[in-house]
């Protein structure tokens, strides 16, 4: 199955819960487990996500979307992200397949 297949029919699965979809894994897009991973490190470290947003110098509006899955993000806004934590660009990916 192509890849735009494949989420074409992921798409169906999720909008449509009487569409057929036995077998269908639904395959999580690669800016929403970003986003996730980033929120996890943001409650974890207690911050909210003006205080983020200040320390990586972005606009919350911004982070909130990479938050939600809604903003792919340029390496350069990673880098940002990653120093607003002090981590290394490489741990906002940890646990992301």
């Amino acid at each position: 199955m192509s890849d735009t297949t494949y989420r074409v029919e992921n798409l169906l699965c999720l909008a449509f819960p009487s569409h057929k979809c036995e077998g269908a894994r639904v395959r999580p897009n690669i800016q929403v487990l970003f986003g996730k991973r980033l929120r996890r490190i943001r409650l974890k470290r207690g911050l909210s996500q003006e205080k983020l947003a200040e320390l990586a110098g972005l606009h919350t509006n911004y982070v909130g979307r990479i938050e939600r899955g809604e903003q792919n993000v340029s390496l350069i806004n990673i880098g940002k992200l990653a120093r607003g934590f002090k981590i290394p660009p490489a741990n906002l990916f940890k646990g992301i397949r």
